[in-house]
């Protein structure tokens, strides 16, 4: 049994944080210097009370409204995200809950981000692929703006809320509908993107919730999202080629085997510089974050969303998808795309 891609669902809080907004806020950079930069013209942001189970489950929840499957069909919950409801119990356990899934479900939470739904595909594969499921419900779902001061723009400008929710059938084929995969990781950038307290290596003080300017006039405390764009940006450019060589390398294919591109939707101006690194033609490289900003683990299943609903995924044609970000962690795989997708 093979796993395949059936159905792909998102889900963006109502809440709407626009560039004119923070332009508006912030005088030194305007609107066009935003755009410019990032590709975003909005973002969506949770409210107080709304949390990752919120937004996943509303995602599961137009997945089930569309008609692609039922509570009762699910067999395992894989949620992806790096800001639970709680330390514990289990996120996934609550959706499930929450959701009318069956108890003889499994369901569990991986903390992992802009990479996590490469490794989330992985997993569901392996789940299908060894029959321990036939119907992997993967949920990605993230409320980063939580973790971001208000006075901070380096991370404010790009980031916004939101969940999607992909539905993963096991289907009787000879070859398979995803993969290959390889994954990276390299622990000793943890710290150039990274909410240094609230865990249990440094809990929250009094101190913790200080705040302090850096030399660019951004303001954050201890408590809050803290990103390197420069090492980021420079890890990003080595890691993206690299995994790119080694998936070819390992599917025996070239460049021009590829269809269609899809990375983590970082921001425009990352992207753009990878696609023409790469040589990747436009018409075969997919930008689509305008209208919700860095979504972190969801961004590559939107992203495939809009490319379906555009008609750049027929039946048959393989899609890269990459991802990169905190850990550091990176993942890439290969999507062979098939009529059994319902749009």
């Amino acid at each position: 049994m093979q796993a395949a891609i059936s159905a792909i669902e998102y889900f963006l809080p109502q809440n709407v944080l626009s560039t004119s907004d923070l332009a508006a806020e912030f005088p030194e950079w305007s609107v066009e210097k935003i755009d410019g930069k990032t590709g975003i013209q909005q973002r969506h942001i949770a409210a107080e009370n709304e949390c990752s189970s919120d937004l996943a489950v509303n995602a599961v929840q137009r997945l089930f409204e569309s008609g692609a499957c039922q509570p009762d069909s699910i067999d395992f919950v894989l949620l992806c995200t790096q800001s639970p409801d709680y330390f514990l119990p289990t996120t996934a356990c609550v959706i499930q809950d929450r959701l009318g899934i069956p108890t003889t479900c499994g369901a569990l939470d991986f903390n992992l981000g802009c990479s996590g739904y490469i490794y989330g595909l992985g997993l569901a594969q392996g789940l299908i692929s060894s029959g321990q499921a036939c119907n992997v419900l993967l949920i990605t779902a993230e409320t980063y703006s939580k973790f971001i001061n208000a006075r901070d723009k380096s991370v404010r400008t790009i980031f916004g809320d939101g969940a999607a929710a992909t539905l993963l059938r096991a289907v009787e084929s000879e070859s398979p509908f995803i993969g290959p995969f390889i994954y990276g990781t390299d622990g000793r950038g943890h710290q150039n993107l990274i909410v240094p307290t609230g865990g249990m290596r440094h809990p929250r003080t009094g101190q913790t919730a200080e705040p302090s300017e850096d030399e660019d006039g951004n303001v954050r405390t201890l408590e809050n999202l803290y990103m390197n764009g420069a090492e980021v940006f420079t890890f990003t450019l080595s890691s993206v080629p690299e995994s790119i060589e080694r998936i070819l390398k390992k599917s025996a294919l070239a460049m021009e085997d590829i269809d269609l591109f899809v990375f983590h939707q970082a921001n425009r101006y990352m992207l753009e510089h990878l696609r023409k690194r790469m040589n990747i033609p436009g018409e075969k490289f997919v930008v689509a974050m305008s209208h919700c900003g860095n979504t972190v683990s969801s961004t590559i299943p939107i992203a495939l969303k809009h490319a379906a609903r555009e008609g750049r995924l027929p039946n048959h044609s393989t899609v890269m998808l990459v991802g990169f970000g905190v850990g550091y962690s990176w993942g890439a795989a290969l999507v062979r795309w098939s009529d059994l997708y319902q749009s």
